[in-house]
């Protein structure tokens, strides 16, 4: 299987291409990429400069272009889609419809995939796009048991995707209001979630509070490590109880499932992460391509590597293995 992993800068590009990422993805520095946080992602010429070192080195860059038009600015998500290609991407992955439909009948020689904010996540769904816009891969929603999408690889003609390190989130993908009702700013449309300048940190007596647009999203302790607010992982009080109200603070690790979704059919692996260091990007993905070599030679799993790079030291399997219903 295709290990996909994250460039949030093109130091970590570097780094993955060295680490042994068979595919890189990375974004323009502008809201056409759904992590447009300052001091990351690529200006044109290092997207250009990005794509040369991958390909010198047998690696493919995929440019996320995941963000979705204003309606009367789509140009600039039209010219982040040339210069992708003028640029030599190996695909660009596509969120919205408009935009897709654009990029098969401007830029028909581009590869497209279809990116897990279009939240794609049955059979009719994606032969749809496949069949429609020539999508060749789709990025499959973190809420999918592995059975399920067993069952979906058997009805579509595509290439399927999946998630399997890094941030969770419990949102259905692309359908995200949380941040947006806080700050003004959409995930889905301005590219950044919880974003910086509307984060503020403040002293209450022997308590730090984290907030963000103005609503306190965590308190702790003085001298304590506060975390970074972000709204669906804040620490909340319901009733008599509080807690984790939305999620616990936790990653996806579902580096013991690789075995079960190569036999379900799945295409890629992919690990999320372009906001993170370089040198958590070279870790990560020296691990899963240890796994990923390690499955296709029949060997078990290298388990339990990873367990220090997850957020708050805990990991899940999330919904690959969920037992509610």
């Amino acid at each position: 299987m295709e290990l996909v992993c994250p460039a949030g800068t093109p130091a970590a590009l570097r780094a993955a291409v060295e680490a042994g990422a068979h595919a890189v993805y990375c974004g323009f520095n502008d809201e056409t990429n759904a992590r447009n946080f300052p001091g990351l992602n690529f200006n044109r010429q290092e997207v250009a400069e990005g794509i040369a070192f991958a390909h010198r080195h047998g690696t493919k860059v995929l440019v996320a272009i995941n963000t979705f038009p204003r309606a009367g600015q789509q140009d600039i998500w039209h010219r982040a889609v040339a210069d992708a290609e003028t640029a030599g991407a190996d695909a660009v992955i596509l969120a919205d419809l408009g935009l897709v439909a654009h990029a098969a009948e401007r830029h028909p020689g581009l590869r497209r995939h279809l990116s897990v904010q279009a939240a794609a996540a049955n059979p009719d769904a994606i032969n749809f796009y496949a069949e429609t816009f020539g999508v060749k891969r789709v990025v499959l929603p973190r809420v999918l048991t592995v059975a399920e999408i067993t069952a979906i690889n058997r009805e579509i003609d595509a290439e399927t995707e999946v998630f399997v390190f890094g941030g969770l989130c419990v949102m259905a993908e692309g359908r995200c209001s949380l941040s947006s009702y806080a700050t003004g700013l959409s995930p889905n449309m301005n590219g950044v979630c919880s974003p910086p300048s509307h984060v503020v940190y403040a002293e209450e007596g022997e308590t730090l509070a984290a907030r963000l647009g103005g609503f306190t999203i965590q308190k702790a302790a003085r001298g304590a490590p506060a975390p970074y607010p972000t709204l669906c992982k804040g620490c909340f009080t319901s009733g008599d109880t509080t807690g984790h109200v939305f999620e616990d603070p936790s990653s996806l690790d579902a580096s013991e499932l690789i075995p079960a979704l190569a036999k379900a059919g799945v295409t890629a692996l992919k690990i999320e992460g372009r906001q993170r260091s370089r040198a958590y990007v070279k870790e990560v993905v020296r691990s899963f391509r240890a796994a990923v070599e390690a499955v296709d030679a029949g060997r078990p799993v290298p388990a339990g590597q990873l367990a220090r790079l997850t957020e708050g030291q805990a990991a899940t399997t999330g919904a690959y293995a969920k037992t509610w219903r």
